[in-house]
């Protein structure tokens, strides 16, 4: 892996020249505001500066609030065809500002640029997704003649938008997880109040002027900024729902001071992949290694524990750390680059210092195991053990542990008692054990013949347990968005 140092000299910042640092600006109502008081990001490949973030006041959100308030019965009539319409155009500024968006991206938060440009994509598609769906919002009719009570009369239940969504996104896919929440809201007939990831707010507020641009009304999407506005937005009862990508700590925190209010959260996971013995071992190695190490393994469903039937453990863990061994650590921003640098060095250090109490437990490292400043080396653990947090708990860098199995029933029983439950994947040619595993694992979704990593966009998208409540996916974003309201006719 080639040093930081060695590195820097080929940094180029796609927003700014190098004498003008530009200022991200509050979106309130119909202004955008500016901050007083701001905090410097810097990218963390060479730690350039990229943009001055506002610190928001209690008074710039209370004043997002009230616009948010202020145009919910705009939002909330808006025709569905035009809340479609508004989309779409959101979706061609980003089309045309895809590069843009990609290169600022990969500098601002250090995500290789190939996978900056597969997440803009990506965006564009959720948001046109969520512009389908605006137009497909529908309720039911409710069968009354089965009790003497109903009979003769009609029931239906009909879909309104809830109101205000606050809306808090983090740094491992900004665009992207952003849109997941902004994109149903709109499409839904709600307001939003947005509070972007410290790490990749320069990124959000360009997405912003984009919406801005596509003619959304005032005061139907607002931002503000900051580590304090955050605890404020979700406790303020002009916020009707809450819908958060994050940690499983801050989601608690959320879940804790939401009083009564409806939330989504979309927290961690552990990664937990299957290769049975039946399975294709080359091809399952090859995607366990792609999966656990793109974007530093900065996902929350990132391959990170594989289990693989002891008959095939040796090949399989062969192939898996050749394939590692082959990916590209570096800049960003050079499309060679495979693997950039984790989001800062306290989370690299974090990373290093998981591995190192690992290995001080008994743990083998087989690839990787070594630090330099925010980069971690994509690494390969065995003989690791449940105790060990990198395998209880989720590392969020590039390392992948393998565990060998003789028996799937107890893998099947160690990933549903885990407290995490987001996504399994399971690799075999057999239709009645993948049945098996549908039945008897405890998580939010099992990808058969692919790992806990795939996500299209317009599928629903949750876990259980400490990986949360509630799921995405435009579709089904837009029900959680949504209040049922039942009417009945009594003629």
């Amino acid at each position: 892996m080639m040093s930081v140092e060695a590195m820097s000299g080929t940094v180029v910042n796609p927003s700014v020249e190098a004498s003008a640092v530009p200022q991200a600006k509050m979106r309130i109502g119909s202004e955008w505001r500016v901050c007083q008081d701001f905090d410097e990001v810097r990218e963390p490949f060479a730690k350039r500066s990229v943009a001055q973030i506002p610190r928001s006041s209690s008074a710039d959100l209370n004043d997002a609030l009230e616009a948010a308030v202020a145009a919910k019965a705009q939002a909330a009539e808006m025709p569905a065809y035009e809340r479609a319409a508004m989309l779409n155009r959101a979706a061609e500024g980003m089309t045309g500002r895809a590069e843009k968006l990609a290169r600022t991206l990969a500098f601002e938060t250090g995500k290789a640029l190939k996978d900056s440009r597969i997440e803009v994509a990506r965006s564009i598609e959720t948001l046109r997704f969520s512009a389908a769906e605006a137009i497909r919002i529908e309720g039911e009719h409710v069968p009354l003649d089965g009790s003497s009570l109903g009979a003769g009369k009609i029931a239906m239940l009909l879909r309104f938008p809830v109101g205000v969504v606050a809306a808090i996104t983090p740094f491992n896919a900004p665009i992207n997880l952003a849109i997941h929440k902004i994109g149903p809201a709109l499409a839904a007939g709600n307001t939003v109040v947005l509070k972007p990831p410290p790490q990749a707010s320069w990124t959000v507020h360009r997405l912003t002027e984009i919406f801005v641009e596509a003619g959304v009304p005032a005061g139907m999407l607002n931002t503000v900024y900051g580590h304090s506005v955050g605890a404020e937005l979700v406790r303020d009862q002009r916020v009707d729902f809450i819908s958060f990508t994050g940690s499983g700590r801050v989601g608690a925190e959320i879940k804790a001071a939401s009083g009564l209010k409806r939330v989504v959260l979309e927290l961690g996971g552990i990664g937990p992949t299957i290769v049975h013995s039946d399975a294709d071992v080359e091809a399952a190695a090859a995607i366990c290694a792609r999966n656990g190490m793109r974007l530093a393994g900065q996902s929350c469903v990132s391959v990170q524990i594989v289990h693989v039937h002891r008959s095939v453990a040796d090949p399989f863990i062969e192939r898996l750390v050749k394939e590692v061994e082959t990916m590209k650590v570096g800049d960003p921003l050079d499309l060679e680059t495979d693997i950039g640098p984790l989001i800062d060095e306290q989370a690299a250090s974090r990373v290093e210092r998981w591995v190192c109490e690992a290995v001080a437990s008994g743990a083998s490292v087989l690839t990787g195991g070594k630090r330099d400043g925010a980069f971690y080396a994509p690494t390969v653990l065995t003989n690791v053990t449940p105790r060990m947090k990198v395998v209880c708990e989720e590392i969020f860098g590039p390392v992948i542990s393998v565990i060998p199995y003789d028996e799937i029933e107890q893998v099947f029983a160690s990933i549903s008692s885990s407290r995490f439950g987001l996504q399994c994947g399971l690799f075999t040619n057999s239709a009645p054990l993948a049945v098996g595993a549908v039945r008897k694992l405890r998580t939010g979704g099992i990808i058969i013949n692919g790992t806990s990593t795939w996500r299209p966009d317009q599928l629903p998208y949750g876990g259980v347990k400490d990986s949360g409540i509630g799921r995405e996916g435009p579709r089904y974003a837009i029900r959680e968005m949504t209040d049922e309201r039942l009417v009945v006719f009594n003629f």
